[in-house]
């Protein structure tokens, strides 16, 4: 009877956690996933995100420039944790749209500007700042034509300046595209990539879901000079009539002290075959597409061809020496061993414990951690869960895996520091050290840039709000669960030697030439699987581009993965071959060091192609994320390279008979 009662209730339970799971499940939506659909003559609003140049790299506020404001005030738009430290702020804008209604809208005329509007208008146009406007999670795209090419932009520039010329003209109107296209509800699941979330359109749901869908969204920016007096006379809405972009400077709206300027747009709706699915098609079009196929292909195929021949070589190497050791007696054993030189030599040694040993179980962990985010992140994002519709959705969830994989750096770094030891004591020590030591580098070098950016007063720049709440999912989440997978690690059974080690260290033999200079220059192979998929990176992050190769970038993380594998693999056994039993470090930088051609590169780039970028802020704020990510690279290419390491030589001397 007790048994039965208990067999009830925990159905009950069951019963009860299920029903919060699908209310959870229907309350959870994500952003960008979710067709909306308008009928005639209903009213939008456009969204104004962060004005941003790809000249500095800070981003400011719509709202720090004399602009129209909304009727009913500034509005900040709810905004994800990826969005706030990408520097979006995305708030409402007085730019009133109605489905299917062409015209021409009368927005504000601006009181006489100020000093200090003048100066803050002219300096930003010759920083070549673009406005950011978005319309049904779509951003405004700029078409235009240099050098006979069809190039395209999004956003338009705040202003322009011509050449030879120290006058200034501001964009103040602005001509409207909207590409719509007829949708009739069928009563089928609907799934793809809008701003309302994840449902079903059902057949009781047709009417409503009857009416136009918003496939494209073009602007044309235009500088013209309206007559203040009767600009004057108008309310914010009214109509006025059609504008051609004028080609005559004297016609555009010059940047003067006490000049009133009149911000005005048109508005024309064409019917599209473009489905809404495919909307996003016109974004994500990377420039050089064939150049971008060709070389990865080429670089694919080398570093296979590559691989092959040194993995080959390498096994029939090892292969040979492991047969000829064993087909022999102890006493010809005894003899080889005092003739012979190589990795049968440092038996006794080869497990000695490296310098700095927690220093490297902190790495390792970090180094775990960072790989399994970067994988999971990019496998999600080849998938298709990682949509450029969902803004910052991409760093929200990097930000999430790195948390919930305290676990496993917590488990790695101490279950390799009771190998090491021999015994888990210490490592409450090691596991706060996992948790603190790459967040707490990030930590430091964005604060340090944090500051730069505050006393430009960008919108880049981290609130102090935020600053909590990314200390909080530190101390309140990553620790705990990094203290957890250390637990955890001192449960698992530590790894055994195969060999015992010599209590008195042996010599090693002198060398023609540091043997760091060889681990350095290992790293040169990696970086050849990395270096063209960087650029493109790159240029997605500085130059303001969409990056949506995530199938690409998967494909080159894996020959990565075993790139740096057989590297690190290769250089050990050469250490050991020389009688150099202190491998741990070199394993780890033999892959590792391929961050330093990484940063490099940076540098390099930053010189040749941001040329552009102007003044040391920006500079240093490049630098300051690069050595972020050079930071990240090294922990967990050098993590997988000493951990392949160390499987191999463990493999290797368990497979000589030793008395």
């Amino acid at each position: 009877m007790a048994s039965s009662e208990k067999g009830m209730l925990r159905i009950s339970w069951l019963y009860l956690c299920m029903i919060f799971v699908v209310r959870v499940c229907e309350g959870f939506y994500l952003p960008g996933t979710y067709m909306h659909t308008y009928s005639n003559r209903e009213t939008i609003y456009a969204k104004v995100n962060s004005l941003t140049s790809i000249e500095t790299e800070l981003p400011f506020s719509y709202y720090s420039l004399p602009y129209c404001l909304p009727l009913d005030g500034i509005k900040k738009s709810a905004e994800n944790l990826g969005e706030l430290l990408m520097g979006d702020q995305i708030d409402n804008s007085p730019y009133r749209f109605r489905m299917n209604v062409n015209e021409s809208i009368f927005l504000c005329l601006t009181t006489p500007l100020t000093v200090h509007e003048v100066k803050i208008l002219k300096q930003r146009t010759r920083d070549l700042y673009q406005v950011n406007m978005i319309l049904d999670n779509l951003p405004a795209m700029r078409y235009a034509k240099q050098n006979g090419v069809n190039i395209q932009w999004t956003g338009f520039p705040v202003g322009y300046t011509q050449p030879n010329s120290n006058e200034d003209y501001i964009v103040n109107h602005l001509k409207f595209r909207v590409l719509i296209r007829e949708y009739e509800g069928s009563g089928v699941e609907i799934l793809g990539t809008g701003e309302e979330g994840l449902g079903v359109i059902s057949e009781a749901d047709k009417k409503k879901a009857s009416g136009y869908e918003i496939v494209g969204f073009e602007v044309m920016p235009c500088s013209i000079k309206h007559d203040p007096e009767v600009m004057s006379k108008l309310h914010m809405y009214d109509n006025i009539s059609s504008i051609s972009c004028p080609g005559d400077l004297e016609k555009s709206q010059i940047i003067r002290e006490r000049e009133r300027v009149a911000f005005t747009y048109e508005v024309e709706f064409v019917k599209s075959n473009i489905r809404w699915p495919s909307r996003w098609d016109a974004y994500l079009k990377m420039e050089g597409a064939r150049v971008h196929w060709f070389s990865i292909l080429n670089s694919l195929m080398v570093i296979f061809f590559l691989a092959g021949i040194v993995f080959v070589i390498f096994l029939r190497t090892v292969r040979r020496d492991l047969t000829r050791y064993e087909e022999l007696d102890k006493e010809a054993q005894a003899q080889m061993n005092e003739e012979l030189s190589g990795w049968k030599l440092v038996v006794g040694d080869v497990f000695r414990e490296p310098d700095c040993s927690k220093l490297l179980c902190v790495m390792v962990g970090d180094g775990v951690q960072i790989t399994g985010m970067t994988v999971v992140t990019i496998i999600f994002a080849a998938l298709g869960f990682m949509s450029p519709a969902s803004r910052g959705m991409l760093l929200t969830g990097m930000i999430m895996l790195y948390l919930f994989l305290g676990t496993a750096a917590g488990y790695a770094g101490v279950r390799l520091w009771g190998t090491i030891k021999g015994t888990p004591e210490g490592w409450r020590s090691v596991a706060w050290s996992v948790a603190c030591f790459f967040p707490g580098i990030v930590f430091i070098i964005l604060t340090f840039l944090n500051f730069i950016l505050w006393g430009s007063r960008s919108t880049g720049a981290i609130p102090i709000s935020l600053y909590f709440i990314l200390l909080s999912l530190w101390f309140c989440i990553s620790v705990p669960l990094t203290l957890v997978g250390g637990f955890l690690g001192t449960r698992a059974e530590p790894i055994q030697y195969p060999v015992r080690t010599n209590q008195i260290p042996r010599e090693i033999p002198e060398r023609k030439y540091p043997s760091w200079l060889l681990v350095l220059g290992a790293g040169t192979l990696p970086f050849g699987t990395l270096f063209i998929e960087l650029f493109f990176i790159l240029s997605s992050i500085w130059l303001g581009r969409f990056y949506y190769v995530f199938g690409f970038l998967l494909i080159v993380l894996l020959l990565l993965v075993i790139v740096c594998a057989e590297v690190s693999v290769v250089l050990t056994y050469m250490h050991l071959c020389v009688e150099d039993w202190r491998w741990w470090w070199k394993a780890f930088f033999a892959s590792g060091s391929v961050s330093f051609y990484v940063f490099l590169y940076s540098i390099n780039y930053l010189v040749f192609d941001l040329q552009s970028l102007s003044g040391p802020v920006s500079a240093i704020l490049y630098l300051g994320y690069s050595l972020i990510i050079a930071v990240a690279i090294m922990l967990s290419t050098g993590t997988i390279g000493f951990l392949v390491s160390f499987y191999f030589v463990h493999f290797l001397f368990s497979s000589v008979k030793i008395d």
